[in-house]
C-alpha cells in the first residue's frame, strides 16, 4: 500500500467494514476501495477472528484516505469525531443528506450534522457557512446562527435570507 497523505483516519468498526467502504464510495465522486488486508491464523487467541475476515480497508473518498478497522467491540464510534462535506449548492446538500442519511438517523442530530447507519456523524454544509457566520454585521451572523438553529439539514436559501 503505497501512503499518499501523511494523515488518514482510522475508523474503528465492529463487523463488515468492506459494507461501510463500499457504502461511502459509492456515495462521493473520484472514491474506491484501494487495499483490504485480511486477519490471518497467527493471533486468533488474541484477536477473535476468524482467518480471511477483513482486518482493514482502505479506500478514499474524493482523493481523502480512509482505513476502516475490524477491531471488535471494544471501542464505539461517537459524534465527538465527524466529516464535513462542504457543498456549494442546495441540491448537493440535499444529496449527501439523503445518501448519508439511507439507513440511520438524520434525525438524530441538528444544524447540518447526521448520523449514518454505521453510527458515523457527517456535517453537510454550505461552502459559504463561514462567511455566513463571520459577516461584519454582527446582526447578520446572529440571525444566520439563530436561523441554523432551528434546522436539521441546513438550507442555504434561508441562512442567505435570514
Amino acid at each position: 500500500m503505497k501512503i499518499t497523505q501523511p494523515i488518514t483516519p482510522c475508523l474503528w468498526f465492529d463487523g463488515n467494514i468492506e459494507a461501510v467502504a463500499e457504502f461511502y464510495t459509492s456515495i462521493f465522486e473520484n472514491s474506491c476501495i484501494t487495499d483490504i488486508s485480511r486477519y490471518p491464523d497467527a493471533g486468533q487467541d488474541v484477536h477473535g477472528h476468524a482467518v480471511g475476515d477483513a482486518l482493514t480497508v482502505s479506500f478514499e473518498l474524493d482523493g481523502q484516505p480512509f482505513t476502516a478497522l475490524n477491531g471488535g467491540s471494544h471501542f464505539k464510534i461517537s459524534e465527538a469525531i465527524s466529516f464535513q462535506v462542504m457543498c456549494d449548492t442546495q441540491e448537493a446538500i440535499d444529496y449527501y443528506w439523503e445518501r448519508l442519511g439511507e439507513g440511520g438517523d438524520p434525525d438524530a442530530e441538528q444544524c447540518g450534522w447526521l448520523k449514518d447507519k454505521f453510527g458515523v456523524s457527517w456535517q453537510i454544509v454550505p461552502s459559504m457557512m463561514g462567511e455566513l457566520m463571520s459577516h461584519p454585521d454582527p446582526d447578520k451572523s446572529r440571525r444566520t446562527m439563530e436561523a441554523m438553529l432551528k434546522m436539521k439539514k441546513l438550507d442555504i436559501a434561508e441562512l442567505k435570507a435570514a
